[in-house]
C-alpha cells in the first residue's frame, strides 16, 4: 500500500483500513486509526506505521478519541475463547463446567449467543461433537464395553447413547468398535 493510498484512507476516515496501518501526527505526537474523526492534519505532518507498537516505539502516544491502542482489543472474541477453553477442558464434567461458565459474569443466554456468533455452532452442538469424537476414539482404542463407554462419556443410559450415536454417525456403534 502506498503512502498516497494511506493518506486517501485517512482523509476519508475509511474504517476498512483500521488495523492495517496507523498514522501519526508529528506536530501533536499522537497516532490514530485511519477512521479517526479528529481534525485532518496537514499531510506534511503525517507519518505511517504498520502497527500501533511501531508508532509507540517511534515516540507517539495513542489517540484518546479513536483509541488506537485498543485496535486489537476484542472482548467478545476473548469471552468466546475463554468459553471454548473451559468446554474443551471440562465438557465431560457438567456441574464443574456450569459453575465455571457462571464465573465469567454474563448470562447463559449471552454466552450462547457469543459462542455461536464466534464459532458458528451452539454450545450444545460443540459439546456433542466433542463427545462424539471421544466415543469414536474409545471405541477404536479400548476394549471397554459399549455400555461402559456410554456411561464414561456422560450418558444416563444405553438407549440415549445409541440414539445419539446413530443420529450423528448414521450407524450403530457396533460397527466402529474394534
Amino acid at each position: 500500500m502506498t503512502e498516497d493510498e494511506m493518506w486517501k484512507a485517512v482523509s476519508e476516515n475509511d474504517d476498512a483500513y483500521d488495523g492495517i496501518f496507523f498514522y501519526a501526527v508529528k506536530s501533536t505526537g499522537i497516532y490514530c486509526r485511519p477512521s479517526c474523526k479528529s481534525k485532518l492534519p496537514k499531510r506534511d505532518n503525517v507519518g505511517f506505521f504498520d502497527t500501533s507498537i511501531e508508532a509507540q516505539v517511534a515516540g507517539f502516544r495513542p489517540c484518546k478519541r479513536c483509541r488506537s491502542d485498543l485496535c486489537d482489543y476484542q472482548p467478545i472474541k476473548e469471552i468466546a475463547q475463554e468459553v471454548k477453553t473451559l468446554i474443551d477442558e471440562m465438557w465431560n464434567e457438567k456441574h464443574i463446567l456450569d459453575k465455571q461458565l457462571k464465573n465469567i459474569g454474563i448470562s447463559n443466554r449471552r454466552i450462547v449467543d457469543i459462542f455461536k456468533e464466534e464459532y458458528g455452532i451452539t454450545l450444545t452442538e460443540y459439546i456433542a461433537n466433542l463427545r462424539l469424537e471421544e466415543v469414536k476414539f474409545l471405541l477404536k482404542t479400548t476394549d471397554d464395553a459399549i455400555i461402559d463407554i456410554a456411561y464414561s462419556i456422560g450418558f444416563g443410559g444405553i438407549s440415549s447413547f445409541y440414539s445419539f450415536f446413530k443420529k450423528r454417525v448414521g450407524i450403530s456403534p457396533w460397527y466402529i468398535e474394534g
